[in-house]
């Protein structure tokens, strides 16, 4: 349902300026302690994406999707991790990234380029990895206006911690 707005209120409410973006290096940080590897940058425009920072006031509200860049230095990488609920894109904006796609035991090792996306649905693992010199730049869409947060590898430090994470959050009476 359309509501009457005027030219203010609605770039207020609906446009989303790089200017007025914060680059969150900290909002994956717990993943960077179990191997610097994994450092990157999430910089949200609409919603909050996987990370779960659904509490931002400074991006555009969506009912059906997520939409952020994610910003990889050379040598770092979005681990391997699966979303039950959603499906994801990444669209690489700028640079030469490797997604990885794990399915029925079976690991692809994709090489993209700028302007290349890759799509993938719930409940298959992925991951990407910048292989170049210089920083990368994507595109991540996720399918759900909060979707659940990822896991990981059975095994793997990265989903030992979301565990403790979130039994952490559950003592403390958050959902």
């Amino acid at each position: 349902m359309a509501e009457k707005l005027t030219r203010e209120e609605f770039e207020k409410k609906y446009v989303a300026r790089l200017k007025d973006r914060k680059i969150d290096w900290d909002v994956l940080s717990f993943q960077e302690k179990i191997d610097p590897k994994y450092r990157r940058a999430q910089i949200r425009y609409i919603g909050g994406g996987g990370t779960g920072q659904h509490n931002d006031q400074n991006v555009i509200k969506s009912d059906h999707f997520t939409l952020s860049t994610m910003l990889l230095p050379p040598g770092s990488e979005g681990p391997l991790h699966l979303h039950h609920d959603v499906e994801e894109v990444f669209f690489v904006i700028k640079g030469k990234i490797t997604a990885i796609v794990e399915n029925e035991g079976e690991r692809f090792e994709i090489p993209l380029e700028t302007r290349d996306c890759i799509w993938s649905p719930p409940g298959i693992y992925r991951g990407v990895r910048n292989d170049g010199d210089e920083d990368a730049l994507m595109l991540v869409m996720l399918g759900a206006q909060k979707p659940q947060l990822p896991t990981y590898p059975e095994g793997s430090a990265l989903e030992e911690l979301r565990i403790e994470r979130q039994k952490a959050k559950e003592a403390a009476g958050q959902k």
